[in-house]
């Protein structure tokens, strides 16, 4: 079975990411919630996906009452789930109900594991502009009130109130219609706006699935709901956040995940992944924000980057002696205009490695000049875990196994062998700004979890993570 996920991962990173390993299968997940160490997201039917580091999938995790969409929000020391029962044509007709019920954790392997008995917070009738199915929830942060959204093409999108310590609707509470055109959706808030996502597009197509997520904005939790151009999305507004793209189709069900400041991803399905039989997945990608609007980010793909630190723009390198290309000095003003223009060969890794030391060199950052001491290889490593929605990599100075590591002390060297230890695997964050978080899985001698930086203009180190420094940060060119 190693084996199989070996080569599943090797196939998907050729392409880049685009579903979890092990088994993802999943459709309409929850926002994917952490509990007593565990990953947990679940979906239409009454299980759900379970993960020991948001790398790998199983199919154990457990949710009674059937139904489809559900959604699920930690508040307090408790779960509260929400699920469609019926609705959204399932069993031929679109008259919905949205349940709610608690749990004081996930795991179902806990004494504790017990849901209470579900409670009707919103039903239709079939014949009326609405469907409850596709619950989605937010607890406001700025004011600690409870909300619920469902609906799907069907008719409006709806949005109602709920008390945050029983999970019922609050009395005499009023469903109000906040978007029309979508389903799947969700709530967040950040920085005074409130953002409903949507799920756009023909649903359960497999490959010719057209959903996609769009997003509009509010200052207001109760709406309206406007897009980038000016449209209410109770007139079918929307921004795209995340479409089909390389081989997987059918992004739908957004749910949002905050790491810490800077580091947020969004969880997902896709309708179908290529790659995976065609079957609905889960997907987890980076989420970037760009003029106050959320956007997906791009999978990760393996590759021969420049790491260029955000400080200065100086490229990581092998502290190694420079090379000159030796091509002569040319100048324009001197150039006989009878003379062929004849190409220079960039500088190649034999032109240079054998007046590199043996053993382990340091690194720096140094001016990029394209040249081999400063071009890292990185390329995902099966087998060794990883964290959520990503695997672990190496990083290795191209077309050689001298590998990036951390060391007791704290600081970055280049040993000559790669060999998978913890100090040389590397997880890459694409954080909200688009750049990227560079961090060792472990830093020998301790458990402080310590990132990449640069705390002078040519002095990389090891270092707490600090979003608001551009120290901490690194683009891969």
């Amino acid at each position: 079975m190693k084996k199989y996920i070996s080569i599943l991962v090797a196939m998907a990173m050729a392409q880049g990411i685009s579903a979890q390993t092990g088994k993802p299968f999943i459709h309409d997940p929850s926002t994917i919630q952490e509990c007593d160490g565990k990953y947990y997201t679940f979906g239409t039917g009454q299980g759900g996906l379970s993960s020991e580091d948001g790398w790998t999938w199983d199919m154990d995790a457990v949710r009674p009452g059937g139904g489809a969409a559900p959604d699920v929000l930690k508040i307090g020391d408790r779960y509260l789930v929400a699920y469609g029962a019926t609705g959204g044509g399932l069993g031929g007709g679109h008259n919905g109900r949205i349940l709610t019920m608690w749990n004081k954790t996930l795991d179902p392997n806990s004494p504790d594991f017990k849901y209470t008995e579900p409670i009707q917070v919103a039903d239709t009738d079939g014949n009326e502009d609405c469907d409850a199915i596709d619950p989605g929830m937010l607890l406001d942060p700025t004011t600690g009130r409870l909300w619920l959204c469902y609906g799907t093409y069907f008719g409006f999108i709806r949005l109602v109130e709920l008390d945050p310590k029983t999970g019922k609707r609050v009395e005499g509470n009023e469903a109000i219609n906040i978007a029309i055109d979508c389903e799947a959706t969700d709530l967040i808030y950040r920085d005074g706006w409130y953002y409903l996502l949507g799920t756009h597009g023909t649903c359960c197509d497999g490959v010719n699935s057209t959903y996609n997520i769009v997003v509009g904005r509010s200052r207001n939790v109760t709406g309206p709901y406007i897009d980038n151009v000016g449209r209410s999305m109770l007139e079918g507004g929307g921004r795209m956040v995340i479409a089909a793209h390389e081989r997987v189709t059918g992004p739908g069900h957004f749910g949002r995940i905050v790491e810490e400041e800077g580091v947020e991803k969004m969880s997902c399905h896709f309708e179908a992944d290529f790659d995976q039989g065609g079957y609905s997945v889960l997907g987890i990608r980076p989420l970037l924000w760009k003029n106050g609007w959320p956007e997906a980010g791009d999978p990760f793909h393996e590759g021969t980057y420049s790491i260029i630190s955000e400080r200065r723009g100086y490229a990581l390198e092998l502290a190694v002696d420079f090379t000159r290309i030796e091509s002569g000095r040319r100048f324009w003003f001197r150039r006989d205009s009878n003379q062929p223009v004849t190409p220079i060969d960039m500088q190649k890794l034999e032109d240079v490695k054998d007046s590199w030391p043996s053993g382990d060199i340091a690194v720096r950052c140094g001016d990029n000049m394209v040249r081999p001491h400063q071009r890292w290889t990185i390329t995902a490593v099966p087998d060794v875990g990883g964290y959520l929605g990503q695997p672990y990599y190496k990083i290795e100075i191209e077309g050689t196994h001298r590998a990036l590591a951390a060391t007791a002390d704290c600081e970055v060297t280049s040993v000559e062998n790669f060999t998978a230890a913890p100090e040389q695997l590397w997880r890459i964050d694409q954080l909200i700004d688009g750049t990227f978080r560079i961090m060792p899985k472990k830093v020998p001698g301790t458990d402080r979890k310590l990132a990449l930086v640069s705390i002078a203009d040519s002095t990389p180190t090891l270092a707490e993570f600090d979003f608001n420094s551009d120290n901490s940060k690194w683009r891969l060119k």
